[in-house]
């Protein structure tokens, strides 16, 4: 759902990078969010409660319970807060999914099977799929124009990458 950026101030709040398009429904008080940090954290394998969600100049800012100042609020800067969802709820919209529904799915261009769709990268300008290729991963904005078909329940996306992209292009020999 996010990532928490860095302290702000020193009551324990966190600037929060948003993955989600409806935060303030998914971060109301009380909500129980799962920490994705690396195992030697002494955070890992625990869950956050949250107590509050601020806006400051068009950023959120989480408060969380029992983050009462700066420094415990650092110990958590780069976390990636999840929260349970079933393996086979979509959401509403009909073209929105999970990234957990699309990683591992199969990458297909001009019908022919190319990767496997590692997972998405959210980016400020937009997301990006990260195909793995047999010998390298390919970042491929996830736009209508490059990625015409999802299809979850079929476990296959099609690609109309740009030339170039995937391949080398020729050269013109006309120059």
């Amino acid at each position: 759902m996010g990532r928490l950026l860095k302290a702000h101030g020193l009551k324990g709040a966190i600037k929060l990078e948003l993955y989600t398009d409806s935060p303030n429904e998914r971060f109301t008080k009380g909500a129980v969010l799962q920490l994705q940090v690396p195992e030697e954290s002494p955070w890992f394998g625990k869950t956050v409660t949250v107590q509050e969600l601020k806006w400051f100049n068009t950023s959120p800012v989480l408060f969380l319970e029992g983050i009462t100042d700066r420094d415990q609020a650092e110990g958590l800067i780069k976390a990636i807060l999840l929260i349970d969802q079933p393996l086979d709820v979509l959401p509403e919209e009909p073209e929105a999914w999970y990234d957990h529904q699309l990683a591992g799915l199969k990458v297909f261009r001009n019908g022919v099977e190319i990767g496997t769709l590692v997972q998405v990268n959210h980016m400020p300008a937009q997301d990006l799929l990260v195909i793995k290729l047999e010998d390298k991963e390919v970042l491929l904005p996830f736009v209508k124009a490059f990625v015409p078909k999802v299809d979850v329940s079929a476990g296959l996306i099609e690609i109309t990458p740009p030339g170039g992209l995937f391949e080398e292009l020729e050269e013109d020999d006309a120059n």
